[in-house]
């Protein structure tokens, strides 16, 4: 098993014209290279993603891992860093994306080559990607959100508002949408804004702390993002609203334990990260050595099969909740 690291490369000037994508010829026997995209480098989410991967890499045998990603969490930054895997002649790449249309150009470019192309977290539009991997269905994602959400606020009661990532944020977006659908099961709780902190922790604790004085009666914030919940619970408690003001949404155990010992988080979910890179490298693999992608159940080592519809979308399953009860006990692993 081999790894590297690479850094946000120039973007470059992109062809209008991409020849449509077709299928690689079989390959010959060696090492299976594969270009892990995150949304931003030095984001823990995406470090217990790595984490996974090379496991399932040394897993496997024969596989390098390549985790890069931009230093902003931006579409030109991926489109730079993926034009610079295309040049290394990876055999797949998966991206979590920052705009799920800006990079279809680059990607087609990608399996033009015969490159295969998956997104996983934050999907790619189909045109630009053989699958997609999600953490969790958007639909279990919203209704965790909103239970996390009634959990916070006293007696279910209260106005809440929402710290995104980016405005185009793919993942971000869907979630949302299933979280205001099913927002009638709480009639208590009230959202009364939906602001971006861009994924970025500035932003995001400029957009918490105006919340907080924008809404004087303000009972919870949710953030499905692990960089926002952290920027938000600080400026909670910069704020000292603790008690008053509650965060939650999606978080890493190892950046939320010491606010929810603070009390401004009482709990928060997360799926793992850790097995999301494990099943990538697992299906990156799969697409490379022949499978195609929709309408399979992919092996994917110790995740089992993963089942992707004809839409060539695969899901995991319902994020779990932690708090002051078990997340201690998931510090150490991400």
């Amino acid at each position: 098993m081999e790894r590297r690291h690479l850094l946000q490369v120039t973007a470059a000037a992109l062809g209008a014209t991409v020849l449509p994508a077709f299928a690689k010829p079989a390959r010959a026997a060696g090492k299976i290279r594969i270009g892990l995209v995150a949304k931003s480098l030095g984001n823990g989410f995406f470090l217990a993603v790595d984490k996974g991967a090379l496991e399932a890499a040394a897993a496997i045998g024969d596989v390098e891992v390549i985790f890069t990603g931009p230093t902003e969490p931006t579409a030109d930054g991926q489109i730079a860093v993926i034009q610079s895997l295309i040049a290394q002649h990876v055999d797949a790449i998966a991206v979590s994306a920052n705009d799920p249309d800006a990079l279809v150009p680059i990607c087609k470019r990608a399996m033009s080559r015969g490159i295969k192309v998956m997104s996983y977290d934050s999907a790619i539009s189909p045109g630009g990607r053989i699958v997609h991997l999600a953490d969790s269905s958007n639909a279990l994602i919203g209704q965790t959100l909103d239970e996390l959400a009634a959990a916070a606020a006293p007696g279910g009661v209260g106005k809440f508002a929402i710290v995104s990532a980016t405005p185009t944020s793919t993942n971000q977006n869907a979630w949302i949408a299933a979280m205001k659908q099913d927002l009638p099961k709480y009639p208590g709780l009230d959202l009364v804004s939906v602001v971006y902190g861009n994924d970025l922790a500035d932003d995001s604790y400029r957009q918490a702390t105006g919340l907080l004085q924008k809404y004087p009666d303000l009972k919870v914030i949710v953030s499905p993002s692990s960089v926002g919940i952290v920027a938000c619970a600080k400026a909670v408690e910069d704020a000292k609203l603790v008690g008053k003001v509650f965060v939650t949404g999606l978080g890493l155990p190892s950046e939320c334990a010491g606010h929810v010992a603070a009390g401004s988080i009482k709990s928060f979910a997360i799926w793992n990260p850790i097995d999301l890179g494990y099943s990538v490298v697992e299906i990156a693999v799969d697409l490379v050595k022949g499978a195609t992608g929709p309408g399979q159940s992919l092996p994917a080592g110790r995740m089992g099969n993963i089942s992707f519809g004809a839409d060539g979308v695969g899901v995991m399953a319902k994020p779990f909740v932690y708090d002051a009860s078990n997340v201690r006990k998931f510090v150490k692993i991400f």
